[in-house]
């Protein structure tokens, strides 16, 4: 879908909205300084040198534009009629003491928060965006995990190993995209080839992705925010691959050892699912046959009926959660969504849960003894990280309420076309086009979903982040 960005003019609006961004992390408890026992820890904080060297593997890291926190690194190669895939993860465990304040202050954050005024870091940045961080053209302890994929993309063995890795380069989304697309060689030169594979092992798998477009609040140099709707690149899905690749590996390592966190999903019901194709033949866009996965997969980006039917896909891919086990591995552990048993361990410099998850899966790969502390706060993940979900989930809706309250400040009083994308009793959830606003509004009785409605601006509160919309 092509990208929009709709901008909140400097005025009185751009001083009110800067206002409410800033109240939101004091109304959320969303804590911006560390305390000083904190910065003091971090900033001693080394890690142990690991044993093994992989320095001469040319790793690259692929992430958003400007990003410091840089969890990952990749190495792709041919191997045979194969291939072979390193992925290198942050070893924050090595930095972070368990029982010791930085330890403290992450699990009272859960995980990084992105806010429209700036970062609330898991780590202090000296950690997260400096010693722990895969930056380019300096040495970095990581656990690494070497895949050997045939031809299809399965994978045949996989192992983990903490080394000393030195990542060559810092590649963005839209340049390794635009390299691409001119076929140049490099880094990523694979990536397109080895995605696709893997995306094919998700298709087998009954695996679905719903890939809604981002929707992001960024600040513009002169102070002015905006609300960014893009679709991700094609190298952003074939990059989460092989994240999703590890994470299925780390959830398969710890099953067999009978202990580890997992991040579930359940299977939609048969009731989410009729009602979800109601929906789809009511859009004209009917879901006959087939798995859901295949059905949302093959939507034409381009149509305008495709955003609605994705928003309203967005109610098969809930009820994600944690599971911990300790001896008994859990009867449902599957991601329905991927299809397979899945961890999140990737992420260490941002989310909590992975620091436990890589911990075990490193023990457990050298054949040691998990270690106590892993073992005696298991039982805690799920709160923390459910709480730091929420949130995570109120600031981003907050934040773009309060942002779309100020877009259509300079509209109050006149009217303006929405496409309806779903209907709920006599109200509606309506996508405006410019600016780029989704609200709810009143509808007449069978307005139907992706038709267009005339509405009238009646009145904002950026502060509160509400809309008035009325016929």
């Amino acid at each position: 879908m092509p990208q929009r960005r709709s901008h909140v003019a400097p005025s009185a609006a751009q001083t009110e909205l800067a206002a409410a961004l800033s109240g939101l992390r004091v109304n959320l408890d969303a804590p911006v300084e560390f305390p000083t026992a904190v910065l003091a820890e971090a900033e001693q904080a080394t890690a142990s040198q690991p044993e093994l060297d992989l320095r001469d593997i040319a790793f690259a890291t692929l992430d958003p534009e400007g990003s410091r926190d840089l969890d990952q690194a990749f190495h792709l190669e041919r191997d045979g009629d194969g291939y072979t895939v390193r992925y290198a993860i942050a070893d924050v465990p090595s930095f972070v003491a368990p029982g010791g304040a930085v330890d403290a202050e992450a699990r009272r954050r859960g995980q990084t928060l992105y806010a429209a005024d700036g970062t609330i870091p898991l780590h202090p940045t000296v950690l997260s965006e400096d010693r722990a961080s895969l930056l380019p053209g300096v040495d970095r302890p990581a656990f690494v995990w070497t895949f050997s994929l045939d031809s299809a993309g399965a994978v045949t063995t996989f192992r983990l190993e903490r080394a000393l890795i030195r990542s060559r380069e810092q590649l963005d989304y839209v340049s390794a995209q635009e390299s691409l697309d001119r076929g140049e060689d490099g880094a990523v030169t694979l990536l397109p080839v080895i995605g696709a594979l893997r995306i094919e092992q998700e298709k087998s798998r009954g695996g679905a992705s719903l890939n809604l477009p981002d929707e992001e609040v960024v600040r513009a140099p002169d102070g002015a925010y905006a609300i960014e709707r893009r679709q991700p690149l094609p190298v952003e899905d074939w990059n989460a691959q092989l994240s999703l690749m590890t994470g299925m590996a780390a959830a398969s390592l710890m099953l067999d050892a009978k202990i580890g966190v997992l991040r579930t999903m359940p299977q939609p019901d048969e009731k989410s699912f009729d009602a979800f194709r109601h929906q789809t033949a009511a859009l004209g866009r009917p879901w006959t046959t087939g798995r859901y996965g295949d059905y949302l997969r093959e939507l034409d980006r381009a149509d305008p009926l495709t955003l609605p039917i994705l928003e309203a896909a967005a109610s098969l891919f809930r009820g994600a959660g944690y599971v911990v086990f300790d001896g008994t591995a859990p009867a449902d552990a599957m991601q329905a969504a991927i299809g397979a048993p899945y961890a999140h361990t990737t992420a260490p410099l941002r989310r909590l849960v992975d620091r436990w998850s890589l911990t075990i899966c490193l023990a457990i790969s050298r054949g040691e003894e998990i270690p106590d502390w892993v073992r005696e706060s298991l039982n805690e993940l799920p709160a923390l990280m459910q709480e730091s979900a929420q949130r995570a989930s109120k600031l981003d809706s907050a934040t773009i309420n309060c942002v779309e309250a100020a877009l259509l400040t300079p509209f109050v009083g006149t009217t303006i076309d929405a496409t309806v994308i779903a209907v709920r009793d006599d109200r509606a959830t309506v996508q405006i086009a410019e600016p780029a606003v989704t609200a709810s509004a009143p509808i007449p009785a069978g307005t139907a979903a992706g038709s267009v409605v005339r509405l009238s601006v009646r009145s904002v509160d950026i502060a509160e982040g509400k809309i008035e919309l009325v016929p």
